[in-house]
């Protein structure tokens, strides 16, 4: 198959005025449609980097990025990008929250609506819809970011962490639910992860740095 993504030796660093620190060096990797790839390795080795760049938020000082085998910017791509905290805006309903994606791509079409009701029902969160996000367990917040994400129809999904603020045995059910939440969706995942164990059972290759 080709490839959704691929990079071929990506290099960044990042600078000061006193000194250049590498953060990438000569990093190649391919990830397939439908595929789901964790990242794990110590703090400091570039896994976030490597997300950001993907996401577009930095620009890699060389190397190229192909997209479906061809040479391409990643604004081609429609990322979604969920991270270590939920984000979520205390002053807005869940519901509205979950429409927040939509509102700022003017995207609220009944289309995409209908896929926040219907994740919202799938995944449990339909009664709390107009509850506020304070009165969520830390496990149903993360399932209602992962809702917002989703909502946008991502082609790739990025997660940066996104388990770790949740005490462990929340983080085993939350970390079960949303990997079975990703692969029933079929959708293209990158993992950063510092969790080996997390990482092997979520995923379908792990790319170690």
């Amino acid at each position: 198959d080709i490839p959704l993504l691929e990079f071929f030796n990506i290099n960044f660093s990042y600078h000061t005025i006193s000194c250049e620190t590498p953060s990438l060096k000569d990093i190649s990797f391919k990830l397939l449609k439908n595929e789901f790839v964790s990242f794990v390795g110590p703090s400091g080795c570039g896994k976030t980097t490597l997300l950001n760049i993907v996401a577009g938020l930095l620009k890699p000082a060389s190397g190229t990025i192909h997209l479906n085998g061809k040479p391409a910017v990643l604004n081609d791509l429609n990322i979604g990008y969920m991270l270590q905290k939920d984000h979520l805006l205390e002053w807005r309903s869940i519901y509205k929250n979950l429409t927040l994606g939509l509102e700022i791509q003017h995207k609220q079409d009944e289309a995409h609506l209908a896929i926040i009701d219907e994740l919202l029902h799938t995944y449990g969160l339909w009664e709390f819809r107009n509850s506020y996000p304070r009165q969520l367990s830390g496990g149903m917040r993360q399932r209602a970011a992962l809702i917002r994400t989703l909502a946008l129809s991502p082609d790739i999904l990025l997660l940066d962490e996104p388990f770790s603020a949740l005490d462990y045995q929340t983080r085993l059910n939350v970390s079960n639910d949303i990997g079975s939440i990703i692969k029933e969706n079929h959708i293209s995942t990158l993992l950063v992860t510092h969790d080996l164990a997390e990482a092997i059972s979520m995923s379908d290759r792990v790319i170690v740095l």
